[in-house]
Order: structure tokens, then sequence, then C-alpha cells
């Protein structure tokens, strides 16, 4: 095995063959990667191998933005290797590499405040607990202001997005990796286009997410399923909103593991959480089914360390065994058709922020629509002994009342064919 020393050289000879030196023309690779070793993101010196593989991650990204072929580097052993190359691979992956028609130039800070913005401020001040590790109070302070402007420019360019707690640990990682200047854009792309399911008015499309997991651990383990089967999946709530930000302490970890998640469709997050719970079988066969609490506490921390090279691997071999469209339980079909986790099967580099304000319109009236369901037969069976055909006349003409002030007109036809529909099935009880 070379030392420290071979590694430099090799570098220095790799980077002088293909022109990456401190004579690189003005188009080339950035200027801090010129005339020295690129730097490994666990902050060691890269082997003569890395040096390769980042020369052609930095090809794919400035000649072809491939993003099949970034996604397959994306998926290999480390990831991206570095934040250098980060920062020209992920706004490929994110879509926003190129600027967009149809934005406000309108300066962020002149439009109007959002509604959460005391809940980001609470949250900013909770940031960078584990990262950056090497940099003094005044400057932290620093990062807290440029993470507040990130969030704050996002949901006021956006003012649909409702925020969550957990959003900024997050955004402080594309902060960290891409800088204030570009950080803004990817959030919201990321906002928009990927974790936008997080950021409706409603809890429920999250949970969609989480409700595909006993249905991808019953395709590969029934007998853990079954062992689960009394535990709701709520413990992996806090994992996939954050994208595993809130619980994964160690920078090099979480952006390696966003050089993954960025690159996959949304849904292979809810898979790797799965992968996360076969790695440990034996753990929770030890605890009792009909303890679904201490099952609940345990899943809901991940397992320290962790393995993430392993772990990608099997994610990657699962979500290809057992594809979304074949899960049982006919999972796949109760997910809405705008959710990210359908959206996200489609390239990003095809969607833009208003097709994903679009989505979001589309998903919020769906929900909308949901609720004044749940609550008419509600009411409905609350009044089905008096009812009779008098007292359906009113309820139908209250619920017509409601459906119109809702801008909904579009839903009552077939929505009060189901009322009656259900009202005869009440009444012949």
């Amino acid at each position: 095995m070379s030392d420290g020393g071979d590694k430099v050289a090799d570098a220095q000879n790799f980077d002088d063959r293909e022109g990456i030196a401190a004579g690189a023309v003005d188009d080339g690779p950035p200027a801090t990667w010129r005339g020295k070793p690129y730097g490994h993101w666990r902050g060691k010196l890269l082997t003569r191998q890395e040096c390769s593989k980042v020369a052609d991650i930095v090809t794919a990204c400035k000649d072809a933005r491939d993003v099949r072929l970034l996604a397959t580097y994306a998926n290999s052993p480390h990831g991206l290797v570095d934040d250098e190359v980060r920062r020209m691979a992920w706004p490929i992956l994110l879509g926003c590499d190129a600027p967009e028609t149809g934005i406000s130039p309108q300066p962020w800070r002149e439009l109007p405040r959002h509604r959460d913005e005391d809940q980001v401020k609470l949250d900013v001040n909770r940031s960078f607990i584990y990262y950056p590790d090497n940099e003094s109070e005044k400057q932290l302070d620093r990062r807290k202001e440029e993470l507040s402007d990130v969030i704050t420019e996002t949901l006021r360019r956006h003012p649909m997005l409702c925020y969550f707690q957990g959003f900024h640990d997050i955004a402080q990682v594309f902060l960290l990796v891409l800088g204030v200047e570009n950080a803004a854009d990817a959030v919201a792309h990321l906002s928009l286009l990927r974790i936008r399911d997080f950021m409706l008015p409603s809890l429920s499309p999250s949970l969609a997410h989480l409700r595909l997991l006993p249905a991808i651990l019953y395709s590969t383990d029934a007998k853990l399923c079954q062992h689960l089967s009394q535990t709701q999946p709520f413990f992996a709530l806090a994992a996939t909103l954050t994208l595993y930000a809130h619980d994964i302490q160690e920078y090099g970890d979480i952006a390696r593991l966003f050089d993954f998640l960025l690159a996959q469709e949304a849904v292979v997050s809810v898979y790797l959480f799965a992968v996360i719970i076969l790695s440990r079988r034996e753990e929770l066969f030890k605890i009792p089914a009909d303890e679904p609490e201490m099952l609940h506490s345990v899943l809901s921390k991940l397992p320290k360390p962790l393995d993430l090279e392993a772990l990608i691997s099997r994610t990657m071999h699962l979500f290809s065994a057992h594809s979304p469209p074949g899960l049982p339980f006919r999972a796949w079909g109760k997910v809405s058709i705008y959710s990210v986790l359908k959206t996200t099967r489609r390239s990003l580099k095809e969607q833009t922020l208003r097709d994903g304000e679009e989505f979001f319109e589309m998903q919020a009236l769906q929900l909308r629509r949901a609720e004044l369901r749940q609550h008419a037969l509600a009411t409905l069976w609350k009044y089905r002994r008096p009812a009779g055909s008098i007292g359906l006349a009113v309820f139908i003409g209250i619920m017509s009342f409601w459906f119109r002030k809702s801008g909904m007109d579009g839903v009552l036809g077939s929505g009060l064919r189901r009322v009656w529909e259900l009202f005869r099935m009440v009444r012949a009880r």
C-alpha cells in the first residue's frame, strides 16, 4: 500500500495529465482544485482511483449533464466524493442547474411575511449542533443567519408551502454543501419537487409514505412484518420527513446519503428505512410482539454506527426486486398521483417549480375533498335515525351549499350520489 506521499504525487500527476492543474482554462473545474490534489470528503487525500472518479463526474456534469450517469456515480461507494463535486452535481439532480422563466425578480425581503416564520426562527436557533465542529460561535451565528435567509426566501417565494419542524435540518446540509448563493434555489426545488408531500397543510400525505413500509417488509420478510404488525409505522416519521438529516450526526455521512437520495425517486427513502429495519431483525425478534411501545421506541432511533454503503447497496437491491407497483395490499394504488412518491418517477429535469406548485394545489384539493367526505359521512351517521327523506333533503341542501362555498362544484354530483347510496344502506339496516 502506498503512503500519503504517493497519493499526493499520484493525484498531482493525474491532474497534470487531465488538464486539471494551475493552468486549466476558465471553463474548467473550480479554481480551488487547480494546482492541488482533490480533497476527500472525510478529510483524506484522494487515491488515483478516486481522482479518476471525480474527473468522470465533472465530465458528466459539464459536458452531458447526464442525470442517469450521475445517479450511477451517486449510488457507487462514497457517492460523489467531495463537496466541490456536489456543488456541480446536486443542482443537476434537482433540475435547478439552469435558470427558470417566470420567476419573480422581486427581492424576497420585500415579499409578504410567511405565517411560519416564527417557528423557523425557533428551529434555526437550534441548528448546527453537530456540524460544522471547527467554527467559532461568531461563525455559527453567521451560518444561522444564512440558514434563516435560505428558508425564509423559499417560504416567501412559495407561500403555499407549510414549514415543518425538521426542515431546517435538511436546509442546513444544502447550505453547507452549496453555499448561501446557491442553496435557496436548490431548497426551493427540493421543497416543491421532492418533499412537497411533507409541506402540505395536512400530515396525511406524509403518513402515506409510512404506510408503504408494511408492504415493503411483507414482500421480503413476512414473518418480521407480522411481528411488527401491532406497531404503527410512525416510528419512521422523523427520519423520512427530514431525509435522515435529523438523526445522522456526521456531516460526511449525511452529505454522502444525500448523494444517494437526490439521485433516486422519493420512495427510495422509505425503502432505505425498510432495509434498516431488516438489518435489525434479530434485535427486533427479541422484543415481544405484544409490546408495541418498546418496538416503537427501538425503531424510532437509528442504529449506530450506520454502515451507509452496505445499506445503500441493499436498498437498491430491495427496490429492484420489489418495485412500488408490485407491492402487496394494493399499497401503491392508494398513493395519490400528485404525490412526490409518483411524480419523482419522472426526472426532475423535466419538471419546473410551477409544475411543483400545480401538483401541490391538486393534492391540497384532494385533501380537502377527503376531509369533506369524512365530515359528510360523520354527519350522516349522526342523524341516521331521524333522517328520513325530508331530513336527507335538508342535509343534501346543506352539503350543496358547503361544496360550492369550498369551490368544489365539480365533485358535487358524484359526492352526493355517494351520500345517497350510503344513506340507503344505513336505512336498510
